[in-house]
């Protein structure tokens, strides 16, 4: 009897989670908090050529950028283990995304309150493809932390869409955006047809 048939052998599922946001949202440091492996990053250092493309005013200490993905491992237990893969966060690098997407269960978008509008294209990515999210507020030192309903009236979602307060270098806080968006999940999949 192999082990892929032996009942006593658990059965390992594997799930991918998407990370998004805007530039300097900070998505590798997300992914880098909480995965059990280190991570695999395509950080690249940022050039003269980016003046003018990427704005740094806010994130002035930024000299590297994402130039393709974030790859993270978290084993849940004997039978699931979690994938994360931290997506680019310049519209340049948005031909990527179908590819980092695919077979997503789900994602997290990333949300900087000193600059809201960088995380739109992230939303309006993963509603025009059905892929079910959760909103990561991301507080960044000396940043002013602005109400969840404040935020979620600024970003326009559904009152139903969780947002979390969290700060990507703290690795409950990143837990606490994951089972936020695992518990939303189960909610759309256990939610009557109707409803959906």
């Amino acid at each position: 009897m192999s082990a892929a048939s032996d009942p006593r052998v658990p059965r390992v599922t594997s799930v991918k989670i998407v990370v998004a946001g805007g530039f300097g949202v900070g998505k590798t440091t997300f992914v880098g908090a909480i995965s059990e492996i280190t991570p695999l990053t395509t950080e690249a250092a940022m050039t003269t050529e980016s003046i003018g493309v990427d704005d740094t005013s806010k994130v002035a200490s930024k000299t590297t950028t994402t130039v393709a993905m974030d790859f993270g491992r978290i084993t849940v237990d004997e039978e699931l283990v979690m994938y994360l893969f931290g997506t680019p966060g310049q519209e340049r690098f948005a031909f990527m995304w179908d590819d980092i997407c695919e077979g997503a269960i789900g994602a997290i978008v990333l949300a900087d309150t000193r600059r809201l509008a960088d995380c739109f294209f992230s939303l309006d990515y993963f509603e025009s493809r059905g892929i079910p999210f959760v909103v990561g507020v991301n507080h960044f030192d000396g940043s002013y932390h602005y109400p969840v309903p404040e935020v979620r009236e600024a970003i326009g979602v559904s009152d139903t869409l969780p947002i979390v307060l969290c700060d990507a270098r703290e690795r409950e806080s990143v837990k606490t955006v994951l089972l936020a968006l695992l518990r939303h999940l189960y909610a759309l999949a256990t939610a009557p047809a109707a409803a959906r």
